[in-house]
């Protein structure tokens, strides 16, 4: 049981730490779509087949909401994404469980330390349709020189802080990119950003769940299918 939350829990942390597009309709609070596609290592091939090849974001304001279907648990992700502060919720019903981990601007900068630092953002005039987006292609490069592309539109914008740190001098909602989190390559793809009513979220911690550390919830391994 462990073992799948466990890993749901990386790839909920893998995946909301990634998504977050620097945003011209001005979208306050919806819902955004993406299709995620993995390039693993041969170490990393055991976890992707248990990675979502979709997830949906939801937002309100500067906060967002992802949910996760994981083995026995659901995972239920809330960032706020101006002071990297966070919430993971793990609930294992079939176990009567439920924890709740607190993530600080410490954790973010934790993770992010480990990830390549992106950089050389070029417009290149390449313009195509991506869904119902009109996007222009940029280039550019991380930390050990390797090159990379993405797709950016502005006939949308997001929440500040939605892409990422790295994607800042992007202009517009980056609709397509690659990226790295926990040192797993992946692409995600914008299907879809509809405005509706989403939230309110907060990051309090509901009654009935009990506070871990993710160092905690890493070491509960072992303890069931």
């Amino acid at each position: 049981m462990f073992k799948s939350v466990k890993t749901g829990v990386l790839a909920a942390i893998l995946i909301s730490t990634a998504i977050f597009a620097n945003a011209q309709k001005k979208i306050s609070e919806g819902t955004v779509t993406y299709a995620v596609e993995y390039a693993p290592t041969a170490e990393q091939e055991g976890m992707v087949g248990m990675l979502p090849t979709e997830q949906k974001v939801k937002f309100n304001g500067n906060l967002i909401n992802m949910v996760m279907e994981q083995g026995p648990a659901t995972i239920t992700v809330f960032s706020d994404l101006a002071t990297q502060l966070g919430l993971v919720l793990i609930d294992v019903p079939v176990a009567q469980m439920q924890f709740a981990v607190k993530q600080t601007k410490a954790d973010y900068d934790k993770q992010r330390a480990t990830a390549p630092k992106f950089s050389e953002f070029k417009a290149t005039g390449e313009k195509k349709m991506i869904g119902a987006y009109n996007t222009e292609k940029y280039t550019y490069k991380d930390d050990k020189g390797a090159a990379y592309e993405l797709w950016a539109t502005t006939d949308v914008e997001l929440p500040a802080g939605f892409a990422g740190e790295d994607f800042k001098g992007v202009k517009g909602a980056v609709i397509k990119f690659t990226n790295f989190q926990q040192g797993l390559k992946q692409t995600l793809t914008v299907k879809e950003i509809k405005e509706e009513k989403t939230g309110p979220f907060n990051l309090d911690v509901p009654k009935g769940y009990e506070v871990k550390t993710m160092e905690e919830i890493m070491a509960m391994q072992g303890g069931g299918e």
